[in-house]
């Protein structure tokens, strides 16, 4: 019985430790990749010939959901289901440096599909990405894993990124709203169109926060506030979040004006020991 025990362990290991070893193998999108300047394919591409994804049922890429992975030393849990996920933030794009890789899933990276990588979302999942500056959407399938520079909530192929309007910037602020398509059924069920989305015409920026700490107790959350306001920083808040099963504590600072000024203050916090930040658009 003893051996038995040891020999399930030790194989339970062993899966463990290919999958990450799959991951590891796949397009890893942040510092320690064979600097090779990323960037736009050589030659023009007619974005309006590409259709975006059309969501289906597929069942759950047996490489790309393992419990949990740890990249450039930083472990992340994977979501249990994508059903209801919501989230606003900062999209990036990837392009040359990484087609024809391997990604998460198994599949060849192809910038020229409307795909995307998150850090915990299954793979697969569909989601409609809204540019919050210009109101554009698109639907992507989010097969691959990143993006894991800084804060930055979603990694789009360079295609799902001119379609949204951000190639040129960089990134964009977006919001990521996942679509639900049942293993019994081929018709997903339409994400309900978000609310509020402005143009660039408007103030855009007058929602964009640098999130500092995040706690369960919200006498931690009021001492992080009172050490940091020495420091003579934009306005700094406690929000409460009972979007959880139970309620927490968000320290923000912001409304920032731009993504550049949340930059800044990551790099002069980070300066004076605090880690742990998070760009959010609210």
């Amino acid at each position: 019985m003893l051996l038995r025990q040891r020999k399930q362990t030790t194989l339970s290991l062993l899966t463990a430790g290919m999958l990450s070893l799959m991951l590891g193998a796949c397009s890893v999108h942040g510092p320690g990749f064979p600097d090779i300047q990323d960037s736009a394919p050589a030659h023009d591409v007619d974005i309006s010939k590409i259709a975006d994804a059309t969501p289906r049922y597929e069942a759950p890429s047996r490489y790309g959901n393992p419990e949990s992975y740890v990249v450039y030393g930083q472990r992340y849990h994977l979501l249990d289901s994508s059903e209801g996920y919501v989230a606003r933030g900062v999209a990036s794009w990837y392009g040359t440096k990484f087609h024809g890789r391997r990604t998460s899933s198994g599949e060849a990276y192809d910038m020229y599909a409307m795909t995307a990588a998150h850090k915990t979302l299954p793979i697969p999942t569909y989601a409609e990405i809204t540019n919050l500056d210009n109101g554009k959407r698109i639907v992507v399938k989010i097969n691959d894993r990143g993006p894991f520079v800084k804060n930055r909530l979603i990694d789009l192929s360079y295609v799902a990124a001119r379609k949204l309007g951000i190639t040129a910037r960089g990134t964009g602020r977006v919001e990521v709203r996942t679509i639900s398509v049942g293993a019994n059924t081929s018709v997903p069920v339409k994400p309900q169109a978000p609310a509020n989305i402005t143009t660039a015409a408007t103030d855009t920026a007058s929602n964009l926060y640098l999130q500092v700490g995040l706690f369960r107790d919200r006498g931690n959350a009021e001492q992080l506030r009172n050490k940091l306001a020495a420091m003579t920083l934009p306005a700094i808040h406690v929000s409460t979040d009972t979007s959880a099963a139970q309620t927490l504590y968000r320290v923000r600072i912001g409304p920032l004006s731009a993504e550049a000024e949340a930059e800044q203050l990551i790099e002069r916090l980070a300066s004076e020991g605090h880690r742990g930040f998070r760009i959010r658009v609210d």
